[in-house]
């Protein structure tokens, strides 16, 4: 029995590949739910709660870009697996900056996909645990400084109010629900959007330096936000949530 599992999008104009990816993540306890346009894919959006989208590139019509940006405005969280022809590169990197999660280069290995797949549910799962806790979450104290996140109002140690954009805000947020936790760009990414849709992927190493220049005592050498050479980022505090 099915019920109950991921629901998976396959968008593809191909039916063979409809059928093989049916076929391979029903067999690996997927739903799959296997559409050859974007508008069956608004049509299934609206009718079930789709939990991953497969989504092919090169399709007739309206192409997989532009449905990932249409999908992208309606949801900021839901994953895309987006497939591409091997000398599409351009394609990928387009395709990346407009929202989608990973890209898997035709042909394909179907196990490599299944594993891929898995490898996003568990990362939006994990979002999803986070956005519930910091839903909870009236604001956060770090070493004097408070945020209150309903405000959105950074206070530094002296009570004076900080200014920040959005993306910092969000950015902020995403450091002290996850504190001296090693978070990768990505993984930056995808908290920062639950609060601001609009943080992309080369942003958020622009949205750092500013966000030490206004935290940090010296932004050179950051005792906050902590850089973890090939890893990531680390909020290098003692945090406390406010509830």
């Amino acid at each position: 029995m099915l019920e109950g599992k991921p629901l998976i999008a396959a968008v593809d104009d191909d039916p063979t590949v409809r059928d093989l990816l049916t076929q391979y993540l029903s067999d690996n306890e997927l739903r799959v739910r296997a559409v050859a346009s974007g508008g069956e894919l608004f049509a299934l959006l609206d009718q079930d709660t789709v939990d991953l989208v497969v989504l092919d590139v090169r399709l007739p019509g309206e192409d997989g870009l532009q449905i990932a940006r249409r999908l992208r405005e309606r949801s900021a969280t839901i994953p895309i697996l987006m497939l591409t022809g091997r000398a599409e590169e351009a394609d990928r990197v387009m395709g990346l900056e407009l929202g989608a999660d990973d890209y898997l280069t035709k042909p394909f290995s179907p196990r490599e996909l299944l594993a891929r797949i898995r490898a996003l549910l568990r990362r939006a799962q994990a979002i999803v645990n986070i956005a519930d806790l910091t839903s909870r979450v009236r604001g956060y104290r770090f070493d004097g400084w408070e945020l209150n996140i309903g405000l959105r109002r950074l206070k530094n140690p002296q009570g004076e109010p900080v200014e920040i954009t959005n993306g910092e805000f969000s950015l902020l947020v995403a450091f002290l629900a996850s504190p001296r936790r090693v978070l990768n760009r990505d993984q930056l990414l995808d908290l920062s959007r639950l609060h601001n849709a609009e943080v992309y992927g080369r942003s958020i190493d622009i949205q750092i330096l500013r966000l030490r220049r206004k935290i940090e005592a010296d932004p050179r050498r950051p005792g906050f936000i902590v850089t973890q050479r090939g890893e990531g980022y680390m909020f290098d505090a003692e945090v406390s949530a406010i509830r």
